[in-house]
């Protein structure tokens, strides 16, 4: 069975590139065009509901979120995620990709549409249930990406798997751009509507009432991309490699894969094989792809780190060339429509590219070299913004350190931010691959939190009447970028324990074909 098992797979690998790998791109991929959309735009709107729900009369400066609802407000949704990647993770191993699929889904529908939801008018009873159902949008969220990943990867030819997967991943790219769009629409619209004037003019009449409608409108929509696409979710066969390798029913993996690729395969009658099987937490696992999971936590947790970061800076940036003015000089609108145009701008000129740039280069240089190009280069520009920092803080050199900045970023994504999210997809075995992939994003998620909460701790300046409001003394903005940079060099370290796995079948790389192929040998 063994060896006609690998050839039935072998027609996967070997396929011409069809329209059914573009129908799986697609519907992968906005799975992460929504998670995308729905965890990148509450920083849309987060500044907005600082000032509907913590306005203080007299203050000099429109209401802000404290920062402990900051942070649940921005973290709850990776905690989230993080536990969704460990869940689902395990259960697509466990249940199939498929039924695990649906489910990730219609949990994502429902938590969108309910954290706009997030009901009463006193500002606790809101941040509790938006960061409630922003917990459980977050848990959907976390099955996508080890789901997407591992579908990907199982429907691909060897050929362009990488660009496959990294099209996915790259839909992301195009959530944060909708998102950015979206707010800017709504929140001209609004604008049409109510002349309002600014803060420092009328600092009650600068929010009109119907801006709680704003923020509920942009969270809420995150829900319909993913709702478009649970039909054709639902349509899609099984992947043949978990229905031959993992359910062992490889008269249907032959029949889904006729049907898919519009071919002819014959299905093999059934035998009885003495596999050796062994367990993700047995010593075997260990030996063979120990490592393997060492260097792909490691790469995604470093990774995240100095790429969740560059929150720290964006609001310095957009301030320093003029995208956004003070907040007193706008009102509640026009503060959401400027951010939303930073972001937008921010993710067209650097965060897209670099996603297409990984997707079209991925099969010609390989996994290995562009993770450490782009550590490389994010070192380098991170130490370049570190070293002469003060000299980057004066106004005239301002844009120089927008420029170097979008770089880091820009190899961020022409880099590990994209193959670390297409390597555990591909070397490890169909029972682990799900799991895995799980535990290594889960990882990632880890580091993301790191990077967006430690950091803004961390950053903060070291004289304590410098500080953010109510933020303790940290070690400043130079030293944290040095911290980034040590951080960047880890992860160039790491990159050496992930093996290349271009050009190759899945079942070579995971060293499943020996283990299919020795029971029959002996």
């Amino acid at each position: 069975m063994a060896k006609e098992q690998i050839q039935v797979l072998n027609a996967l690998d070997t396929a011409k590139t069809q329209w059914y790998h573009f129908t799986a791109i697609i519907v992968s991929g906005m799975g992460f065009f929504t998670d995308a959309y729905d965890l990148f735009c509450i920083s849309l709107v987060t500044k907005l509901l600082g000032r509907i729900y913590y306005h203080v009369d007299g203050a000099a400066q429109p209401g802000s979120l404290p920062p402990n609802v900051s942070a649940a407000v921005n973290g709850v949704a990776f905690v989230g995620t993080l536990s969704g990647q460990l869940f689902f993770g395990w259960l697509g191993d466990k249940m199939g990709r498929k039924k695990v699929y649906g489910m990730t889904l219609m949990l994502m529908v429902l938590a969108s549409i309910a954290s706009g939801l997030s009901f009463a008018s006193d500002a606790k009873t809101v941040m509790t249930t938006l960061c409630f159902f922003r917990f459980w949008l977050g848990f959907g969220i976390g099955g996508d990406y080890p789901l997407s990943a591992t579908i990907m990867s199982e429907y691909s030819n060897k050929k362009t798997r990488g660009a496959f997967i990294a099209a996915v991943f790259a839909m992301q790219g195009f959530g944060i751009l909708a998102g950015g769009m979206f707010a800017i629409i709504v929140s001209s619209v609004f604008m049409a509507k109510y002349d309002v004037p600014s803060y420092e003019v009328d600092p009650l009449g600068s929010t009109v009432p119907q801006a709680d409608y704003l923020w509920r409108i942009i969270l809420m929509v995150g829900a319909l991309p993913a709702a478009l696409t649970y039909y054709w979710r639902q349509k899609m066969p099984e992947t043949a490699r978990y229905t031959a390798l993992v359910a062992k029913n490889m008269e249907k993996a032959a029949a889904d894969m006729s049907k898919v690729m519009q071919l002819e395969i014959q299905a093999e009658p059934k035998k009885e094989d003495e596999q050796k099987s062994y367990g993700l937490f047995s010593k075997e696992f260990t030996n063979r792809h120990g490592l393997h999971l060492l260097g792909t936590t490691s790469t995604w947790f470093l990774l995240d780190i100095a790429f969740y970061s560059q929150n720290l800076f964006q609001k310095d940036i957009f301030s320093a060339i003029g995208w956004i003015p003070p907040a007193k000089t706008m009102n509640a609108l026009e503060e959401v429509f400027r951010i939303a145009r930073a972001q937008t701008l921010i993710a067209l000129c650097s965060t897209v590219p670099g996603y297409w740039f990984t997707v079209a280069f991925i099969d010609i240089i390989g996994r290995f070299t562009i993770q450490l190009m782009g550590f490389f280069f994010m070192t380098v520009f991170m130490f370049a913004l570190a070293i002469p920092y003060d000299h980057w803080t004066l106004k005239e050199n301002r844009i120089g350190f927008v420029v170097i900045y979008s770089l880091t970023f820009f190899f961020a994504n022409f880099g590990p931010n994209a193959t670390t999210f297409v390597v555990p997809a591909e070397i490890f075995p169909a029972r682990f691959r799900s799991t895995c992939h799980g535990i290594s994003s889960a990882s990632g998620k880890l580091g993301a939190i790191v990077g967006s909460f430690g950091f803004l701790y961390l950053a903060q300046n070291k004289d304590p009447s410098k500080t953010d409001a109510g933020y303790p003394a940290g070690i400043g903005v130079k030293n944290s970028l040095m911290v980034l940079g040590v951080v960047n060099v880890l992860g160039f370290i790491f990159t050496f324990l992930v093996p290349e796995s271009m050009g190759r079948s899945l079942e070579e790389i995971s060293g499943e074909q020996e283990e299919e192929v020795q029971p029959t040998e002996a």
